[in-house]
């Protein structure tokens, strides 16, 4: 049998000649022998070749000599982590000043309204109906209106009003007006219900400081008002998006309105499962317990128990412990209750008395949420009141009660309600009667206010939440709809296929590429995407200043009672307001040019999650987020290097976190793992990391970059500032010429607040312009103060006496509208720029002008040795990327005409300068062997018929003294049919029969070229997994295992085999190992994680109790305030008497 021959060579040390014959002793050459030797000669050759190709199509010693004015300067990484975290506090200081006038604003103007009487006829612009001029709108009804069942009146229609919308980027080209707010309203409230529709004219109030707060920070996003009525005010109006089946999004059922509205909360949920829970009943009682969970956040704690003779968890291993009410965990339990069969009594003791326990357990334990504490009742009815319970574990300290009790009545006909009405009424809670699942969302949401009250009877503290990140999703439960359709296209696409191929497709080979299609879409999981905007809310709880109200306090459930009006002690909250703060313009904050190349920052919450990281990769299969998108922990992404199995996370990791989440400062090296590229490569190094807290938030910033070539920089020199430029006659406007330029689009150069541009480079240019002009000058931040601060700021200067420093009036003017002291500034003068960037980008663009001057090669000239290669190699664009942000490139063209296209598509699709790819594989290739190129060809080249395009790059440093920073990357595209005739012309025939392979591949074991071209651009353990673990034997190559705790796991095929290997790291190999945990019997992955729960820092804001709070009677179903005007005037006179 014939034994597989192998000989290999590395080339310009980043790419790796592979030659393999299973012909022994036999010639493949004509009077020669292939040995060592031979193929090394191959390999010298070639990688000569592309070397001296390299070399002297993109200059790069030109390049280098371009930089030698600039200056190496140490990177002060403890320096650089304070200032940023200041831009950032700065910048969500002046979003909580806007939140906090609006909620200021809404409290006076509902006190002020709170006699008006409800128009419901009022006329204002719903997010569902309103339309734009020309749009059609649907006739008047020509019949009576329908009567409402619910209400017992006729339906009202009132026209939509019409509004001019236009799209605006800073609202991701939503179509908005600037002039007056929307309404959002749910399916589930009716807005002409007097209640709702008095808020919704009371609250129309807020558009005039909706519109001074845009004006102030034209930055905000999105400002909004959300009623405990349920109706959403947002600010600018838009129309609500209709691209799916059902609204159902309820603004009281984001984690911005729950946060603000109560305290983190524990929550024992007592499900009754005996016997008469059945039918609609047991419909009824899930609809309950999916409502409640979905109000809870991840400052949340719960369970859930079922209990009939005997109390048994819903989700077995979460036993006698409450759980954080995280996305994942949500999952489980909602799954855990579709399972659910009722059987023999309730025992209600039994119950109660194992929650009470529970809830004790978890504070005495110092976990949980240790604020709030609630036990939710769902059942048809308890046999007693169990008072005994009731005064052992929560009547200690009376008129105290350290645990709600919230009660929720099924069935239509019950007997049994006064005593599970009692147990919600002397226990502070409340009570509800549930008899058909369409009540459920807003019986349920009767528990917010109740949980509320003692922050509203605070009156002057409102704490202000800073949300988890989350998508512009109107409901997460969306995602299992789009996974649902992603498989029924996959099934139908099956179908269609096998109509046109029949048994075909059954085949080995199609079967292969069916199933690596679809796999290729499951790692499709974008760090960026424009398929949602991810963000965080600030928000602040919106109080009723009334202290009495006259109140129906009748105990009976029938409605008609006889009604029992007494004057009561009240403490309602309006709702909520808040803004959206986009992760995008949090991360433009955070200067990437100050953290160079492999260097990034990431922000940390109070619960160990990330709001955002490189690595945070929220969306598979291109567009479905995933189940638990939003509660990756941060040492689920920081991957230490220690080869320890998964989920064992490094005591030091670990150790870290904690520091991080105490918002405490410090800094650390690590040695991590850094994968790229689709996870199909790693880089091992180690990385220096500093931290300090955002204050006045739940966020800790942290900042990172590579030992290796991080702790430098490079700036340009005093003398050449851009005013000393200017100074000395240059034209600075002259060294961006042309269009084969470009600067990093996410970046921050300069930006003007209210004026919008069609590109950045459009931008750039707009104030290279204006640094020439007479009056130029820096602003000393990219945030202004806010208004109240600059306030306090100028009250104090001027009761002490002390002049204003410059700064402190520069910030002061740049937002002076708002405090009414002086004047609007210019327009003119509302921007920023980053100083240092545009300092640094301006010589770079200097010293690199002449790069892409136009280059055109043509027949006649013969003489240019350029010409030679390109037509030799098939050179499309030589390019160039700096460490400031600046791309510039030119093209190689055939003839005399430019060939339109090439250069375009280079500068649309390689504009990130030192996010790109090539650029960060470069600078780590510099450390393996400054001369030399690496060199990449699509994962999928192999796939399509088209032309495949080599890309190739070099890192270029510069050195002085000592120290030494990269500077910028060069390189140059080809065609790579003309490398494969390259690569033919050294090695002859010898690849050109049947029974040899030869293989040039990278430094991370992907194929560059293949005798077999559909090969290009797959792993080469792919192809030949037994030659791959030599190569790995050989220490060629290096398997890194890399564990990915975002993966959407599914069922395993297969087992792991040499062809399973997937690449990473610079000479090494990345195993794309699927998690394989040890579970027990029934226990699952949340099961797992839950065991080995990480450590949480409690959030500051917890008001649990008020001593006021034993006067308020509501607590059930009945309670109504009536708001005639006579009932409200005698309300207002037993309040000033009391």
């Amino acid at each position: 049998m014939a034994r597989p021959v192998w000989a290999w060579r590395r080339l310009c040390l980043s790419l790796l000649f592979v030659f393999i014959y299973c012909a022994p002793g036999v010639n493949l050459l004509p009077g020669g022998y292939i040995n060592y030797n031979l193929v090394h000669s191959w390999a010298d050759k070639l990688g000569l070749e592309l070397f001296t190709l390299g070399d002297f199509i993109t200059r790069r010693k030109e390049v280098q000599e371009s930089f030698k004015e600039a200056k190496v300067v140490t990177r002060q990484g403890g320096t650089l982590v304070e200032i940023m975290a200041k831009e950032v506090e700065m910048m969500m200081d002046l979003k909580v000043s806007a939140v906090r006038r609006i909620m200021d604003t809404a409290e006076n103007t509902a006190l002020t309204h709170q006699n008006d009487m409800a128009d419901k006829m009022f006329s204002y612009y719903n997010a569902k109906e309103m339309a734009e001029p020309g749009e059609p709108t649907p006739p008047p009804p020509t019949t009576p209106p329908d009567m409402d069942d619910q209400i017992g009146e006729p339906l009202i229609y009132v026209p939509p009003k019409v509004l001019v919308l236009e799209p605006r980027p800073e609202f991701h080209n939503a179509s908005v007006n600037f002039s007056v707010s929307s309404v959002h309203v749910p399916v589930n409230v009716y807005d002409r219900a007097s209640d709702v529709i008095k808020a919704i004219q009371w609250s129309e109030n807020l558009d005039q400081i909706f519109r001074d707060n845009y004006k102030n920070d034209p930055s905000l996003s999105w400002q909004f008002f959300g009623s405990s009525t349920g109706f959403m005010r947002q600010f600018p109006a838009s129309k609500w998006k209709k691209d799916v089946p059902v609204d159902l999004y309820d603004c009281r059922l984001r984690s911005w309105y729950m946060e603000a509205a109560t305290s983190p909360k524990d929550i024992v949920i007592l499900m009754d499962t005996s016997g008469s829970m059945l039918g609609q009943r047991l419909d009824i009682a899930k609809h309950v317990v999916n409502t409640i969970l979905d109000t809870l956040g991840t400052n949340d704690f719960v369970n859930i128990l079922t209990f009939d003779k005997e109390v048994k968890p819903i989700v077995g291993c979460f036993e006698d412990t409450l759980i954080q009410a995280n996305l994942g965990n949500i999952r489980e339990l909602k799954e855990g209750i579709e399972s659910i069969k009722p059987t023999s009594i309730a025992n209600y003791t039994a119950a109660l008395t194992r929650a009470f326990e529970m809830l004790e357990e978890t504070k005495i334990s110092s976990r949980g949420a240790q604020c709030n504490q609630a036990i939710m009742i769902i059942g048809d009815g308890a046999p007693e009141t169990n008072q005994e319970v009731f005064q052992l574990y929560n009547w200690r300290d009376p008129p105290y009660r350290p645990v709600r009790v919230f009660t929720y009545l099924i069935g239509k006909e019950v007997a049994n309600w006064d005593d599970i009405r009692w147990m919600a009424c002397e226990n502070q809670g409340y009570y509800v009667h549930l008899s058909d699942t369409a009540e459920v969302r807003e019986m349920v949401l009767n528990y917010i206010p109740v949980m509320a009250r003692p922050l509203v009877l605070g009156r002057h503290h409102h704490p202000v939440i800073w949300t988890q990140v989350y998508a512009d999703l109107e409901e997460t439960k969306l995602s299992d709809h789009l996974w649902d359709i992603k498989q029924c296209e996959e099934q139908k696409a099956d179908v269609l296929e096998f109509r046109r191929v029949h048994f075909d497709m059954l085949q080995a080979s199609e079967m292969h590429k069916r199933e690596y299609r679809r796999m290729k879409e499951t790692w499709n999981q974008p760090v960026d995407s424009n398929v949602y905007q991810f963000m965080t809310t600030v928000s602040m709880p919106i109080y009723d200043r009334r202290e009495n109200a006259l109140i129906n306090l009748t105990t009976d459930i029938n409605p008609a009672a006889k009604i029992n009006l007494q004057v009561t002690k009240i403490a309602n909250i309006l709702g909520v307001a808040g803004t959206d703060v986009p992760i995008n313009e949090i991360k433009k904050l955070l200067s990437p040019f100050m953290l160079g190349v492999n260097g990034y920052a990431f922000i940390v919450t109070n619960n160990g999650y990330v709001l955002f990281h490189p690595d945070f990769r929220p969306i598979f299969q291109g567009y479905i987020l995933k189940p638990a998108y939003n509660s990756v922990d941060m040492v689920e992404v920081e991957l230490l290097d220690d080869d320890r199995i998964a989920r064992s996370f490094n005591p030091v990791l670990l150790t870290i976190r904690d520091s991080i989440i105490n918002q405490s400062t410090g800094s650390k090296w690590m040695l991590v793992k850094n994968h790229f590229d689709e996870m199909k490569r790693v880089a091992r190094v180690k990385r220096q990391y500093f931290w300090t807290a955002i204050k006045n938030t739940p966020f800790t910033l942290v900042i990172t970059y590579p030992e290796r070539y991080g702790v430098s920089r490079m700036e340009p020199r005093t003398e050449q500032d851009i005013h000393r430029t200017y100074i000395t006659g240059k034209n600075i406007r002259s060294f961006f010429d042309g269009k084969r330029w470009k600067i990093h689009p996410d970046w921050l150069f300069c930006k003007q607040t209210n004026k919008t541009f069609r590109t950045p480079e459009t931008e750039l240019l707009y104030f290279v312009d204006r640094m020439s002009e007479p009056g130029w000058h820096w602003p000393s931040s990219r945030s202004a103060m806010p208004p109240e601060h600059a306030a306090a700021i100028f009250s104090n200067n001027a009761s002490t006496g002390r002049h204003s420093s410059i700064n402190e009036k520069e910030r002061y003017h740049s937002i002076n509208a708002s405090t009414g002291r002086h004047s609007s500034i210019n327009e003119k003068e509302r921007y920023y720029c980053d100083r240092q960037l545009m300092q640094s980008l301006v010589f770079d663009a200097r010293v690199t002008k002449w790069f892409s001057n136009n280059i055109s090669f043509n027949a006649r000239d013969k003489d240019d040795n350029r010409h030679e290669f390109k037509q030799r190699f098939g050179i499309t664009v030589a390019f160039l990327a700096t460490h400031s942000g600046l791309t510039r490139w030119h093209e190689f063209h055939t003839n005399m005409a430019e060939q339109p296209g090439v250069g375009e598509s280079f500068g649309q699709n390689n504009k990130r300068a030192i996010d790109e790819i090539w650029y960060k594989r470069a600078v780590d290739q510099y450390f393996v062997h400054k001369e030399s190129f690496v060199y990449s060809v699509p994962f999928d080249a192999g796939e399509g018929g088209q032309e495949i395009i080599v890309t190739a790059s070099n890192a270029i440093f510069h050195n002085e003294s000592s120290k030494s920073a990269p500077a910028a990357v060069v390189g140059f595209q080809f065609q790579h049919s003309a490398l494969y005739k390259l690569f033919h012309n050294i090695t002859g025939n010898a690849c050109a029969v049947d029974d040899k392979d030869c293989y040039i591949l990278d430094n991370n074991g992907f194929v560059i070229i293949s005798t077999r071209v559909h090969e290009t651009g797959r792993f080469f353990g792919e192809i030949n997994g037994a030659i791959m673990m030599r190569l790995v034997e050989e220490e060629v190559y290096k398997r890194v295992i890399v564990y990915d705790y975002q993966a959407v796991c599914f069922e395993p095929k297969t087992d792991v085999n040499a062809s399973n290997i997937s690449t990473a790291g610079c000479d090494h190999i990345a195993l794309k190992h699927s998690l394989e945990y040890h579970l027990a019997v029934n226990e699952t992955f949340s099961c797992f994680k839950h065991a080995r729960e990480f450590n949480r820092v409690r959030p500051q804001s917890c008001i649990s109790r008020h001593a006021n709070e034993s006067h308020i009677k509501l607590c059930g179903k009945g309670c109504t305030i009536y708001a005639n005007l006579m009932l409200l005037l005698l309300s207002h006179v037993l309040s000033r008497l009391l």
